[in-house]
């Protein structure tokens, strides 16, 4: 490190996505001093951006997991958290659809596993229940999820960013974090852009999303065997033209990678489909028509009006997963000084969906465990 004098702060969060906000948040409220640096030119330009927008009801993950606990508790507390800042969400409710026998029995498994992670209401239907709610479904069965909703993302970082700037935290962007060192009480960082600067702080969040395994490699000090490789499974959507067929977000039963292309409603009426999964060497938010091909033999399995030529490539998003391909499925990874020994640094890896549902609680468990950082 330089020897040039460092500006002390209390607490630098890495990374202006929608986890960064909420934990940069939770932190100025707890009256703490924070600045979030970001290497984007605003908040939120990469997952928190490029998802369904979905508020998840906590429904396909391992009981007790970090995933499972935060998105039941995440989704409560952003439920209220919109009605009381007035940011745009529906409470819409959404099946998950079973188009033959097999697919009907893993539903079953499917409701275990939502009620053991304490999701509330889901209500198994036949055929003839799904179609009565929603008249275009094609189905064997299906399981109404009545907490599942959706969000205007941007409205909602907007929220936060402004909730923390209440409270006196700075945000600084097009600002990378070029490199840092552990020393004995405090974290020195150096960081870039067209106005460098170095930050002395006594803790560290790195919320960096799919840049969270980089930033954690640039800190002098971080043992590398506590550091995850990244890999990344890339999600593309397409548009349809004209209003949807759903009034309600139509899942199919989940595949290996992700939960299979399912259509979901925005708050403007417009259905997009997607993601599927695309495991990719690099960051690339292009999408290629041509998956159109595979679109629409997926979706045609539950609602087979879908006519050609109605579907439009729409964008890409890049979910952070830290598993390669055909591994089991991971969970989120909160880790502090009692799990790498360095003490002040907050890494999260692997927030991947249902990261934005789950920030506010992710943000409670930080600024906790900030308090032993």
């Amino acid at each position: 490190m330089s020897s040039s004098p460092f500006e002390s702060v209390d607490c630098v969060v890495v990374g202006a996505g929608v986890v960064g906000l909420a934990i940069a948040r939770a932190l100025a409220l707890a009256g703490r001093e924070v600045i979030v640096i970001d290497a984007a030119e605003s908040i939120g330009t990469e997952t928190s951006s490029r998802n369904s927008e979905v508020i998840h009801a906590g429904i396909y993950y391992p009981k007790g997991s970090l995933m499972a606990r935060t998105c039941v508790t995440g989704r409560r507390l952003l439920y209220a958290y919109c009605a009381e800042h007035g940011v745009p969400h529906l409470n819409c409710g959404k099946l998950i659809v079973a188009t033959n026998e097999d697919e009907s029995a893993r539903l079953v498994e499917i409701k275990a596993r939502a009620e053991a992670n304490g999701v509330e209401g889901m209500r198994p239907l036949n055929a003839a229940e799904a179609i009565g709610l929603e008249p275009n479904l094609d189905c064997t069965a299906a399981l109404l999820s009545p907490a599942t909703g959706i969000v205007d993302s941007h409205s909602y970082m907007l929220a936060l960013q402004g909730d923390a700037e209440e409270k006196g935290a700075m945000f600084a962007f097009l600002s990378p974090l070029e490199r840092g060192r552990a020393c004995e009480d405090v974290i020195e960082l150096e960081v870039g852009g067209t106005e460098p600067m170095k930050l002395r702080c006594r803790l560290m969040v790195n919320s960096a999303g799919l840049h969270a395994p980089a930033v954690a490699r640039k800190i002098e000090g971080m043992p590398v065997r506590h550091i995850p490789t990244p890999y990344y499974a890339k999600g593309n959507y397409f548009t349809l033209t004209g209003r949807s067929p759903f009034s309600r977000l139509i899942y199919p039963v989940p595949v290996p990678g992700g939960l299979g292309v399912h259509i979901t409603v925005d708050l403007g009426g417009q259905a997009k489909f997607g993601p599927d999964v695309e495991w990719i060497d690099g960051i690339d938010y292009t999408v290629d028509p041509q998956r159109a091909d595979k679109f629409y033999a997926a979706v045609r399995r539950y609602w087979p009006g879908l006519r050609d030529g109605t579907l439009q490539p729409g964008y890409a998003g890049i979910r952070p997963k830290i598993v390669p391909p055909g591994a089991p499925a991971q969970d989120f990874v909160l880790q502090g000084p009692a799990d790498h020994g360095v003490p002040g640094v907050i890494n999260l890896f692997g927030i991947e969906s249902p990261g934005l549902t789950a920030s506010l609680a992710l943000a409670d468990l930080v600024r906790a465990l900030a308090g032993n950082a």
